[in-house]
């Protein structure tokens, strides 16, 4: 259950991220957003880890090298999500990288990858991601749908 309750409050706490993180782009720009929003973490995580942690940030045992540019990753996610949400709307951004992460994650799982426990493919879970990937299109056919309304209501006015 506290599995649970952490995914939430990550997915709450993403979402807002990326919205904060559209909204200074608009004043700074991406790069310097991205750049804030990373040096921010980096401040805000060191006094937590040398408090909870107690050791040294360098002591990473038997990692494999690899596992440690994650932190590259974070950059890509940050400024990506970052305009995408600026350019296609915060719901329609999200929810589209969202399916990115179960379908990776997916295959992960199935796959065995990184060191995971190979998990059986079923149909419910493949039921599972046409059902989310369905659910944007519905999201997305919507909102255009709206869109036309608006522009044919916007010509109208204009005829008259």
């Amino acid at each position: 259950m506290i599995g649970v309750i952490l995914a939430v409050i990550a997915g709450i706490l993403i979402s807002l991220q990326n919205v904060f993180n559209a909204r200074v782009s608009e004043k700074t720009g991406p790069w310097a957003t991205t750049s804030l929003v990373l040096g921010l973490g980096l401040v805000c995580s060191l006094p937590v880890f040398y408090g909870v942690e107690q050791r040294s940030l360098f002591e990473v045992g038997n990692i494999n090298p690899v596992f440690l540019f994650s932190g590259v990753f974070g950059v890509g996610i940050v400024f990506f999500l970052m305009r995408g949400v600026t350019l296609i709307g915060p719901a329609y951004a999200i929810s589209i990288a969202l399916i990115s992460q179960i379908m990776i994650a997916f295959v992960i799982n199935t796959g065995g990858w990184f060191g995971f426990e190979v998990s059986p493919l079923s149909w419910q879970k493949l039921l599972g991601i046409a059902l989310l990937i369905g659910g944007v299109l519905v999201y997305k056919l919507e909102k255009r749908t709206e869109d036309k309304v608006e522009i044919t209501v916007e010509e109208e006015k204009m005829r008259a």
